[in-house]
């Protein structure tokens, strides 16, 4: 199976990387996580998961939430830049970071590595490697704007979490999943998450 990075970054939204990360590591995957200081706070509020502690005590945490054995998932601090993830030596197939905070995204665009994140996108993106960005903010100022217009030409994918109705959405669960659907899409990923359109 294939290899990927998830980085969580702190905005609203952190709902699409746990089910992305629930999903991939369900069917198999390895995968990289690290998490911002301010994504930490958001998944304990908005998803009512504590990621708090140590990086062992972390990575305990997650196998208990997601019921997974093993190393499906290992969980590296922010802070961690010693991490495999951060250098392009270690081989992954792609790094997809759910959400993607404008702070995040401005610094992955302008190659500024301050964390982890940062750092393992920027290796993706010097390694020519697929890279999927899920930016969550409304409404967007031309300084998003011009920050996903650079990363577009350096061929990442821009995600945004924009669902469709067309496939009559019944839930939330329903509507993260057309997203977290067209991320998998993006990384040559068959699944079966979303109705597709006809």
């Amino acid at each position: 199976m294939s290899t990927y990075i998830i980085g969580i970054t702190g905005a609203s939204g952190v709902v699409y990387g746990v089910r992305l990360l629930d999903y991939l590591s369900a069917k198999g995957h390895k995968i990289y996580l690290s998490i911002t200081k301010e994504g930490l706070l958001i998944i304990k509020d908005e998803v009512g998961l504590d990621l708090s502690g140590s990086e062992t005590e972390v990575n305990k945490k997650l196998k208990r939430y997601f019921k997974i054995s093993g190393e499906a998932i290992s969980y590296f601090s922010e802070d961690n830049l010693s991490s495999p993830v951060a250098s392009g030596s270690v081989k992954i197939d792609g790094m997809i970071v759910a959400p993607c905070s404008m702070k995040a995204l401005s610094a992955i665009a302008n190659g500024f590595s301050s964390n982890l994140i940062e750092r393992a996108a920027d290796v993706t993106l010097k390694e020519k490697r697929l890279l999927i960005a899920v930016p969550r903010e409304t409404p967007l100022n031309s300084i998003h704007l011009d920050n996903m217009l650079k990363l577009s030409k350096m061929g990442v994918y821009i995600v945004p979490p924009s669902p469709a109705f067309y496939n009559h959405p019944r839930s939330v669960d329903d509507m993260v999943d057309f997203i977290v659907g067209r991320i998998l899409d993006c990384m040559n990923i068959k699944n079966n998450l979303y109705k597709r359109w006809g």
